[in-house]
């Protein structure tokens, strides 16, 4: 039976999407009173540090990359991590295919532990696997350390998704070439910003992959593309389809947050109710830490428990609400949300304090990214939302990312770079390959690609599933895949 055509690969792989388990996200850090500038971060400020269990072996390598890859400066060179497992690859001769995570804004061994997916299906495939570490994160920094890459605005200036995606196409180039396997295809996947990077990457460099799996990848989430109101409403959504009554208590939770900051000691009464490690200096920074775990909690609401962002039961959302509105009646809303929130905070029971400010996998590069093309433009509506009722202000986020970096966003310039605007058209016309997965009631799902744009610019969504837990034929698509590759 002759092998499967590339194109073969990707649709099989399409069928294979049973098995894939990747959060994206993503990414939060927004707040009440609101500030204007940061989008949710696609992933969690407050993840689960420690690296589960995993019987994933990869070796850890590392390549010398240019800084800046659109210019000729002689600037200093960076050295960039990658992971690497050739164990079931079954070499250039046979063309065995490899397949290549865009990594995310952290820590690579992070993703490469929580993207059961590649793993799973690379034996099928014989398929080398290889985790390529995002610059400006984790170990692949410039300029020798972390302190003088974050240093000042010029310092900052190369962390941007058009050298990342460079980054990517050059590791590959040198890593084929080496290994005598130009003819070998490559096949793109990402969660999150890493499904943005996955797909944008298919588009910018078709020559380098023959496809893309883009799971929660938002990449309409710009300018004026989706209502700046989507990712709050279906965040609420979530909750609200659980319990109205645990909805309307966070909706009235932030007035009472506020109320109970401005009595005399009310910053203490609230860093004690809270349990917080340190007293509390504003509730704006409060707010901040309810509104993420609110967020991540809608994007990793799995059936089943896990541990990805933070240990959670199965149906984390649900159990949530069932805490928040089994608390007596005598109970205060504030003390309800502490009850409920504690679900994501701590469901293990293992912390005595809690910190607002922690940020264990290193994503404050984030900020500097959404500050400068990352500009993603949300608020919160009034009916639909259970958070405080806010309008974008461009204005306001603007003079707030000067005040940070130094930096005037360019909010246009992603659209300009990768598309957005009227997506079906220019995905049609200009891109092939590409799987955009979602489960809709993943927040991000509400800036993804929902609908085909072609026979092969594939949307897959299910109505019941969250950030990149969407299940589709998995029987069908081992019976396939073992025809196929006989």
């Amino acid at each position: 039976m002759p092998r499967p055509t590339p194109l073969s690969l990707l649709l099989l792989l399409l069928l294979l999407l049973s098995s894939f388990f990747f959060l994206f996200s993503f990414s939060s850090q927004a707040s009440h009173p609101r500030s204007s500038k940061w989008a949710p971060r696609f992933l969690g400020k407050f993840a689960n540090p420690s690296k589960p269990n995993t019987q994933y072996r990869y070796e850890t390598r590392y390549f010398s990359q240019r800084l800046d890859h659109f210019s000729f400066a002689d600037l200093p060179k960076f050295q960039q991590r990658y992971l690497i497992n050739t164990e079931h690859w079954t070499g250039p001769e046979r063309m065995g295919p490899i397949f290549f995570y865009c990594g995310n804004e952290g820590d690579i061994e992070w993703f490469a532990v929580n993207t059961g997916f590649v793993w799973d299906i690379a034996p099928r495939f014989g398929a080398m696997v290889v985790f390529p570490e995002h610059r400006y994160y984790g170990e692949s920094v410039p300029y020798g350390s972390r302190d003088e890459a974050y240093k000042n605005v010029t310092t900052l200036s190369h962390l941007t998704a058009g050298q990342a995606l460079a980054d990517f196409a050059v590791l590959l180039t040198d890593l084929k070439r080496n290994l005598s396997a130009e003819a070998c295809p490559v096949v793109l996947f990402g969660g999150s910003y890493g499904g943005m990077l996955a797909a944008w990457m298919r588009l910018k460099y078709p020559h380098i992959s023959i496809g893309a799996l883009a799971s929660s990848a938002p990449i309409l989430q710009f300018e004026d593309i989706v209502p700046p109101e989507t990712f709050y409403d279906i965040v609420s959504y979530n909750f609200r389809r659980e319990s109205t009554s645990c909805f309307n208590t966070i909706k009235e939770s932030w007035d009472a947050l506020i109320l109970e900051g401005q009595k005399e000691n009310g910053l203490q009464q609230l860093t004690k109710t809270f349990r917080l490690c340190r007293e509390l200096k504003r509730t704006e920074d409060l707010s901040n830490w309810l509104d993420s775990a609110y967020s991540y909690l809608a994007m990793v609401n799995y059936p089943t428990p896990a541990d990805f962002m933070m240990p959670l039961p199965g149906n984390p959302v649900k159990e949530v609400c069932r805490k928040i509105d089994s608390c007596p009646d005598a109970t205060s809303v504030l003390e309800r949300i502490f009850q409920g929130i504690s679900v994501y905070y701590n469901y293990t029971g293992a912390v005595d304090c809690f910190q607002l400010d922690d940020d264990p996998h290193g994503l404050d590069g984030w900020n500097w990214q959404a500050c400068t093309e990352m500009v993603m433009p949300m608020s919160s509506s009034q009916d639909l939302s259970m958070f405080p009722t806010y309008d974008y202000n461009y204005s306001s986020f603007k003079e707030e990312c000067w005040n940070d970096f130094s930096v005037k966003p360019r909010p246009r310039w992603i659209t300009t770079e990768f598309g957005g605007h009227d997506f079906k058209t220019a995905l049609k016309l200009s891109g092939s390959n590409i799987i955009f997965s979602n489960g809709l009631l993943d927040p991000w799902s509400g800036g993804s690609v929902l609908q085909n744009a072609s026979e092969t610019i594939v949307a897959l969504a299910t109505e019941e599933g969250s950030a990149s837990t969407e299940r589709f034929f998995s029987f069908l698509a081992v019976s396939n895949i073992c025809l196929l590759l006989q």
